[in-house]
């Protein structure tokens, strides 16, 4: 068995279909991971915002532009006006959603995966029935019933042991042999919906591969492979050839889009090579990520954007001691925000944190326990790994920083986001 994960860009219009399928494409033994089409989980997540404050006739005009957005998709794909009824019912249960249900504030994250969550659901039933339309035969899986997550909703982890039955029960006496299913999604124990995290579809790809033993893992970019900067940023960004598991992990959680922090271990732990290929020629062989790969030496540039600086201290300007930092970090896993950055001195603690709606019910939480907060919004965060004296004159020398850390394998700073864009003008 072979795993395929293909994103959102790579599925964005009927093109894109039409070329996932030249793909895939006399293959067998296949399991084909895929999101949402384009841009459709920031629209569902406008959906969502439109319901948390109570717009419901704004909310449906969004669901009837991205409902519009796919009709274009499957007229294109079948040649002619084409309404696939599993599309219609899937859109009726989202209109259902906004226009029935009772929002509480407190139910946040839960309505945000039930939302969000339709954006693979219609993108995998367009994808397999054009699949079938075409003459390659396969069975469409919702990954809601075969992937048991934790209680965690908006970034939960598969239970792979108890998902395991499942899925592969899922597959048995189908009389196919290419399956598609939903990347991103899955189940709590209680059967609500749950989400794996923005970008989750990495994860449930290989989490995937993991319990169907497969002998490698896909992932289909619009880029020649792994690259050590963002080309969109960096104009001289360059392909890595191979990379280890280990610097994989390290460089997800620098936050290099690469691929989700969450993929790796399920891959190493079988040893399952996992190959970051080109969409647009599938004869290139990309990047590959395993356990024998060399340790990685070029200079590796990673920009995190919409991130919010956060300086805590104690009113009473007493030491930040390990008790504190348990507080601290107990409300932000209470209000689910993740830290990228930690920088302490003896009477502050300073947090480089996600955007997220949370950060002002954290900042009033953290007043009312004794604590002054202050909050630096639009920053970005740039890491250097295996930084060169060139790089390191370039972008941190005697530029506007936040935050400055430095040790002999990266360098990390934290700043304005118009001072970056700023000297990236400058440079050129």
């Amino acid at each position: 068995m072979k795993v395929y994960k293909f994103g959102g860009a790579s599925v964005k219009n009927a093109d894109g279909v039409r070329n996932l399928a030249h793909i895939v494409e006399g293959e067998e033994n296949l399991f084909i991971i895929v999101s949402a089409m384009g841009k459709t989980t920031n629209a569902l997540e406008r959906v969502f915002s439109h319901m948390q404050n109570q717009r419901k006739q704004e909310a449906n005009d969004e669901i009837k532009q991205i409902q519009a957005y796919h009709a274009e998709i499957i007229d294109d794909l079948w040649g002619e006006k084409t309404e696939i009824n599993e599309v219609t019912l899937l859109f009726g249960q989202l209109r259902n959603i906004i226009n029935d249900i009772t929002y509480r504030h407190s139910d946040a994250e839960l309505w945000y995966d039930t939302i969000v969550a339709f954006g693979e659901l219609i993108s995998t039933t367009i994808i397999s029935k054009y699949l079938n339309h075409i003459g390659t035969r396969n069975r469409w899986i919702d990954m809601r019933t075969t992937f048991i997550t934790s209680q965690r909703h908006k970034d939960a982890n598969v239970d792979i042991k108890a998902s395991k039955l499942r899925l592969r029960a899922s597959l048995e006496n189908t009389g196919v042999s290419v399956f598609v299913g939903q990347g991103f999604i899955g189940a709590a124990p209680d059967g609500t919906t749950t989400t794996l995290g923005r970008e989750g579809s990495d994860y449930s790809a290989a989490v995937v591969a993991n319990i169907l033993d497969a002998e490698s893992m896909s992932v289909w970019k619009d880029v020649e492979g792994v690259l050590n900067a963002d080309p969109k940023v960096f104009k001289d960004a360059v392909k890595i050839d191979e990379l280890s598991y280990l610097d994989t992990i390290e460089l997800a959680y620098s936050g290099a889009q690469i691929i989700h922090p969450k993929t790796i271990k399920p891959l190493q732990n079988k040893n399952i090579p996992l190959y970051v290929r080109p969409f647009s020629d599938k004869t290139k062989p990309g990047t590959v990520i395993g356990g024998d790969a060399k340790h990685v030496s070029m200079p590796i540039m990673i920009l995190k954007r919409d991130q919010v600086f956060l300086v805590i201290r104690s009113r009473e300007f007493s030491f930040v001691m390990e008790e504190q930092f348990g507080e601290i970090f107990s409300m932000l896993e209470r209000f689910r925000i993740k830290t990228h950055l930690i920088h302490n001195s003896a009477v502050d603690l300073g947090l480089c944190v996600d955007s997220s709606w949370h950060i002002d019910e954290l900042e009033k939480a953290l007043e009312e326990e004794g604590f002054d907060v202050e909050k630096i919004e639009n920053v970005c965060l740039l890491t250097i790994r295996y930084y060169n004296n060139e790089l390191y004159h370039r972008y941190i020398r005697d530029h506007k920083h936040i935050v400055r850390q430095v040790n002999p394998e990266a360098v990390r700073v934290v700043m304005r986001a118009e001072d970056f864009d700023a000297e990236l003008r400058q440079i050129g």
